[in-house]
């Protein structure tokens, strides 16, 4: 058992409270829940230095998570994601500072999903649901699957049509019950809510409860901590629900009241495809809430989101760090994850791939400086997703023409 710092639960909007100990989905008024903590109290008691040394990847932060007891965490070797430098693909966009990508590909399925499913499926375990439902562009779908299995819960996953087989046989394989969906994530979670009544289940949809969130935020606490408790000048961050950027904007506050971190914050950047941007455009308006953006298409499936119900949190972060919210194109996150394949020997998925074109259009447009110190979150193993043609692949026959290699 752990010591419990949560106060209560804080509907993003009107900041109006509810309690903590009985499961909820949005607040009365639609929008997310944010959970709350006493942390003038934990300020007291808990030493950064302590909690940081310990092992078990992101669940080492239970003082600031709102799982308990130990009963209720559920594991699967989960690891501090690793920051790796990639100076010859910096270099060939352009920049000439410090250029690190936080590869959430090493968690436990595969993504960076991991962090926010475990403490959604464990806060669910802790109210004792059986049953979770959710929508997902298949990595989401493929870590709750997981952890459900893993903690005796039941899964049902609703993926649009389109999603990587791969990701559906995972998920499947995981013990979920997968059904493809003609339509994209929105419309799946359109049945997800449908069939709550009749089948029971818990809508363990993005934003929709109060826990994926606190998973998310680790990724500001473990970056914290890696980089010695210093802020980096610039987080890309591929955005599609925006959990995660929600999330670490939360950390570096919770962070700041602890006394572990300054004033000073990062740039928080919302990268999009061109594709899909809703996020963008309503930044380019001066908007606070995004517009649904109809006839979604790009390869980077996990930021093909349409109508994110997080938005003015994403937007209001990226205002308040003064960031922004950029968009890139096909081409530019295809080229992307060639490079830094072939310069650095690091796979990125397309969506981590959109963090490095979408560094190098913001570099040479003057909205970030060349020298800055980037972190680019590679939010998914690159294996999951079709690669690129392997144009460097020759057919050798017993006999080889050395000459001509």
């Amino acid at each position: 058992m752990h010591h419990d710092y949560v106060t209560h639960l804080e509907c993003s909007e009107t900041g109006k409270h509810y309690p903590k100990d009985q499961p909820h989905n949005l607040s009365e008024a639609g929008k997310p829940l944010l959970v709350r903590y006493d942390l003038a109290k934990a300020k007291g008691v808990i030493d950064r230095g302590a909690i940081s040394a310990r092992g078990g990847g992101f669940w080492k932060w239970r003082e600031l998570l709102p799982v308990a007891d130990d009963k209720d965490v559920c594991r699967l070797g989960e690891i501090d994601t690793p920051l790796i430098d990639v100076p010859a693909t910096a270099k060939a966009s352009g920049a000439t500072g410090r250029v690190r990508v936080k590869d959430e590909g090493r968690l436990p399925t595969g993504s960076f999903k991991a962090r926010g499913l475990a403490l959604a499926v464990a806060m669910a375990h802790r109210f004792g649901i059986k049953r979770l439902a959710m929508p997902t562009n298949g990595n989401a779908g493929a870590a709750m699957s997981a952890y459900a299995s893993r903690m005796g819960m039941e899964s049902y996953v609703f993926a649009p049509d389109d999603t990587p087989e791969v990701n559906i046989r995972e998920m499947a394989l995981q013990g979920a019950h997968v059904f493809r969906v003609n339509g994209l994530i929105h419309h799946c979670g359109a049945l997800v809510a449908a069939g709550k009544e009749k089948m029971g289940w818990f809508d363990l949809s993005t934003l929709k409860e109060p826990y994926r969130i606190e998973g998310k935020k680790t990724m500001g606490l473990e970056l914290a901590h890696q980089l010695g408790w210093r802020m980096p000048d610039a987080i890309f961050y591929p955005t599609g629900g925006g959990t995660g950027l929600i999330g670490m904007w939360k950390a570096f506050d919770e962070m700041e009241q602890l006394g572990w971190i300054g004033k000073r914050r990062p740039k928080m950047i919302a990268v999009q495809a061109e594709g899909c941007a809703p996020i963008v455009r309503a930044w380019e308006k001066g908007e606070r809430h995004a517009e649904e953006w109809l006839d979604a298409t790009t390869a980077a499936m996990g930021i093909r989101v349409p109508k994110a119900i997080g938005d003015f949190l994403i937007i209001d972060a990226c205002k308040e760090s003064e960031g922004f919210a950029i968009a890139v194109s096909e081409t530019a996150i295809e080229a992307a994850r060639v490079r830094c394949a072939r310069e650095d020997g690091l796979l990125l998925c397309p969506e981590g791939a959109a963090t490095l074109a979408a560094m190098e259009k913001a570099m040479n447009d003057g909205l970030i400086a060349r020298d800055a110190d980037c972190v680019l979150f590679n939010c998914g193993s690159g294996l999951k997703y079709a690669m690129p043609d392997g144009s460097r692949v020759l057919d050798r026959n017993a006999e080889v023409d050395w000459g001509a290699i």
